[in-house]
């Protein structure tokens, strides 16, 4: 079946980790007076922010999602596109992904912050709070006349309370603390065996590095001494969940306080975090309704490529 070169748009989520691209054909043929989305392909690479991978690196990922999700669609050009990126609002960041569009024949496009895609995906342009906890993590409200509220997201060094970077992090800095207590926890034994650390003082060094290991990559094993009772790994968790339900409830009270919304304000989340560590997303969930028992809270996490596509799709009707 042909496509209509100019209703075919692309979304790009530019994750910590991976980057995910999806091209979307838009078919208004069904009738009902709304397009029907038709997915024509999905492509991942590498990460493309540039603090994390390096300029090089992130450019020869970009390039090669694009490559394969064209190849794929079958198509040489887009009418629009959407990226979404955590360092987006870093100077040329937008400059320099915009040029690669060019060089893809992308016709218009925008490149906004990672939060707001997944905002997008969850609300599509109306109000509630989004919880991101991933490798890093944020808060972000949005009220009815668009303005946001946010908390938290203050980079990995300074804040990303309950992200996995911070459980990472956190995990080692309170074992280290039992040691010295000489409390039992197999924290510094799992992470010396990923890092390959054969003795304290090599772990430490290899903590205290620069540059530094990537502290979120442990999380998947916090959680498992968690699951296994591990006193250290579940107080890190249980911390990791009250700041990010604490978070939800400090830009739910601003977008009240601030913007007169009297009713309850949804809630949708993102992030391996909440999806993937059971403790976290059950503490997660009881601690908001314990405080806000009628906000409705999403149960499944937001796709924030779905809200990439959305946006290029708002891009192509304006």
């Amino acid at each position: 079946m042909s496509v209509t070169p100019g209703r075919v748009v692309l979304g790009i989520d530019g994750g910590g980790t991976h980057t995910r691209a999806a091209i979307v054909v838009l078919d208004s043929s069904a009738g009902g007076g709304d397009d029907q989305r038709r997915v024509l392909a999905h492509a991942e690479s590498g990460s493309i922010k540039r603090l994390r991978v390096g300029a090089e690196a992130a450019e020869a990922n970009l390039r090669k999602l694009l490559t394969d999700v064209y190849a794929q669609a079958g198509v040489k050009g887009v009418r629009a596109a959407s990226c979404g990126v955590a360092s987006a609002s870093m100077p040329g960041i937008p400059e320099w992904i915009t040029a690669v569009f060019h060089d893809f024949g992308v016709e218009r496009s925008e490149v906004v912050g990672d939060e707001v895609i997944a905002l997008d995906a969850a609300f599509e342009g109306g109000p509630g709070i989004l919880q991101i906890a991933g490798t890093g993590s944020n808060t972000i409200g949005r009220a009815p006349d668009g303005s946001r509220e946010s908390a938290g997201g203050w980079s990995s060094r300074l804040g990303d309370e309950g992200s996995g970077y911070w459980i990472g992090l956190h995990a080692i800095r309170r074992a280290l603390h039992a040691y010295d207590r000489e409390e039992p926890t197999r924290v510094l034994e799992r992470v010396g065996a990923i890092w390959g650390t054969p003795s304290l003082d090599d772990l430490v060094n290899r903590g205290d590095g620069t540059p530094g290991p990537d502290f979120a990559a442990l999380g998947p094993a916090i959680s498992e001494l968690a699951e296994a009772g591990d006193a250290v790994a579940v107080n890190v968790l249980k911390q990791a969940a009250a700041d990010l339900s604490n978070f939800v409830l400090l830009v739910r009270a601003k977008l009240k306080r601030k913007h007169g919304i009297a009713g309850e304000v949804p809630v949708a989340w993102t992030g391996g975090v909440i999806e993937k560590m059971t403790l976290v997303r059950e503490a997660f969930f009881a601690g908001l309704h314990a405080a806000a028992p009628e906000m409705p809270v999403r149960k499944e996490a937001v796709v924030p490529l779905e809200g990439a596509v959305w946006r290029a799709k708002r891009l192509l009707e304006i």
